[in-house]
């Protein structure tokens, strides 16, 4: 059959249709785009903001674990209760065997922590022994298993020796029953403990900040105050800070020196008799008291505030003495250490993703590649109180 001439042919699209068609499509991709790079960024983004957020929960999870022991001590024998009433189990800097600072340190973003084990062993001494290396034989007592000569002590533990005047630090690093073979953590002094003397497993721990900017590595490390290494804890974290705050009132007098049980003092080591001189300190005297001629010394520190608030302690109050046990001491601290009752901690992760950061700035401390602000994660951080439960018993 032969079309008529001049009739339409409706088997296409005009070319006004097939633009409109492609109008319509364009404009629905579009739309489709549009919904697609934002749930393309979340894909990427939110895995990663996870991922940060688990990094803040196991870094305060760590750090609120460890400050909760904090100042643990014994719980009989001589010298029982906690670490506060003999030394500062708080020190904002790092100590022990490795790379210790130097005494009289102040660092805003390390923290050595101190605290006898719950399951911890306790003996006492058998014999004098000097603070240095050397063999001692311990005496089995209360706590200690049933015919264990060496009070359950181990090889590799460390123990921490310690009377009203002073304390050290040792390794176990041998045992030949009834004498453990102890490796001094610290340098050695003339100081010798006398038979008595209590001996314990000691905790330590360090936590420090590491920041490389030449290798772009920012981790919260690890460091157990005897031989081992460093070990990080935490990746891409860029702040960790720890503030102090404390007993506005200095360590009073309990009770008198003649009194024949304790504890003598609110915190804070208890003073020699008026006659006796033990330390560096006037006879009568240590880094807490001075004697005034009674049995009950009086308060060597000052009054920082009233009773009702605890205050911020300062970089300088916490590095100017008096010095305990004395300002000849290798392992000497500064005697306000023993007010802390408080620690603040501030965290602050990155992301680990380049392009996931932007420029430096107050989202970011490290900047990265992402220069849409879409993309962008911003650095996550949390600021935590502790009061560690041990630091406030004496009061």
């Amino acid at each position: 059959m032969i079309p008529r001439v001049g009739a339409r042919d409706e088997s296409g699209f005009s070319l006004l249709e097939a633009l409109v068609s492609l109008a319509v499509v364009l404009a629905v991709l579009s739309a489709v785009a549009r919904l697609v790079d934002p749930a393309q960024r979340a894909l990427q983004a939110e895995p990663e903001i996870a991922d940060m957020q688990q990094r803040l929960r196991s870094a305060t999870s760590t750090l609120i674990r460890e400050l909760m022991m904090a100042g643990a001590g014994t719980a009989w024998g001589r010298n029982a209760g906690p670490l506060t009433s003999f030394l500062a189990p708080v020190l904002p800097f790092r100590q022990g065997l490795r790379l210790p600072d130097p005494p009289g340190s102040f660092k805003a973003d390390a923290i050595t922590l101190l605290y006898v084990p719950e399951t911890s062993l306790q003996a006492t001494i058998a014999q004098p022994l000097p603070a240095q290396s050397g063999d001692v034989a311990v005496n089995t007592g209360v706590g200690c298993p049933l015919l264990d000569a060496v009070c359950g002590l181990s090889t590799g533990m460390n123990v921490l020796v310690y009377d009203d005047v002073s304390y050290d630090q040792f390794t176990v690093t041998g045992i030949q029953a009834p004498s453990l073979h102890l490796q001094h953590d610290f340098r050695d002094t003339a100081r010798i403990y006398p038979s008595g003397t209590k001996i314990v497993q000691v905790v330590s721990r360090t936590y420090y900040l590491k920041s490389d900017n030449a290798t772009s590595t920012y981790q919260m490390i690890y460091y157990d105050g005897a031989s081992g290494n460093d070990v990080p804890v935490i990746d891409h974290v860029v702040a960790l800070q720890f503030e102090y705050y404390g007993d506005p009132q200095p360590p009073m007098m309990r009770k008198a020196l003649t009194e024949p049980l304790g504890p003598w003092t609110t915190y804070g080591p208890k003073p020699p008799l008026p006659d006796v001189q033990t330390t560096g300190y006037a006879p009568g005297e240590n880094c807490a008291f001075v004697n005034n001629g009674t049995t009950t010394p009086a308060p060597r520190l000052e009054v920082l505030g009233p009773l009702t608030a605890l205050v911020k302690l300062t970089a300088a109050q916490l590095t100017d003495g008096p010095w305990c046990p004395d300002d000849a001491s290798p392992n000497r601290f500064d005697a306000d250490l023993l007010r802390i009752r408080m620690i603040v901690i501030t965290l602050r992760v990155q992301s680990a993703v380049d392009a996931l950061r932007g420029p430096a700035g107050v989202l970011f401390t490290h900047a990265g590649s992402a220069s849409d602000g879409n993309r962008f994660v911003p650095d996550a951080q949390v600021r935590v109180d502790i009061s560690p439960r041990n630091l406030g018993l004496g009061r």
